[in-house]
């Protein structure tokens, strides 16, 4: 078993699309009308064939308060790893990204998180060398 496609919620699928290809630097791999909304994905271009990332719509009356909840604490929706995290955050910080954690040393892992315009926070973390 592995993990094919997971998703993030968002408020606006064509603004999501845009950050996460154009600022965060995915490829849009699927994209399928479905009546209001689409099947929209995104993946890594490291890895094309890979776990697929839905810009789902954040419709359902339950997850725009659960989304809320999490940024009113600080709780990142989703993680995503970087080679070079101070690089990123350099480049991200550059293209006017929105951060709400600046890179923090978490032993094992340096983490930053990001506000991705559509209503959730994001971590980017690395594996120190």
């Amino acid at each position: 078993m592995k993990i094919v496609v997971t998703s993030v919620p968002v408020d606006d699928q064509e603004k999501a699309l845009k950050f996460y290809t154009e600022v965060l630097g995915f490829v849009k791999r699927t994209d399928i009308p479905l009546g209001e909304a689409r099947w929209l994905t995104v993946v890594s271009p490291e890895d094309p064939t890979g776990t697929e990332l839905l810009l789902e719509p954040d419709g359902h009356p339950a997850v725009k308060p659960f989304k809320r909840a999490l940024v009113d604490d600080g709780i990142p929706y989703t993680s995503f790893a970087v080679k070079d995290l101070d690089a990123e955050y350099a480049r991200l910080k550059a293209a006017g990204v929105q951060f709400t954690q600046p890179p923090v040393d978490m032993g094992p892992v340096k983490t930053a998180v990001l506000d991705d315009t559509c209503g959730n926070l994001i971590q980017i973390a690395s594996r120190p060398n």
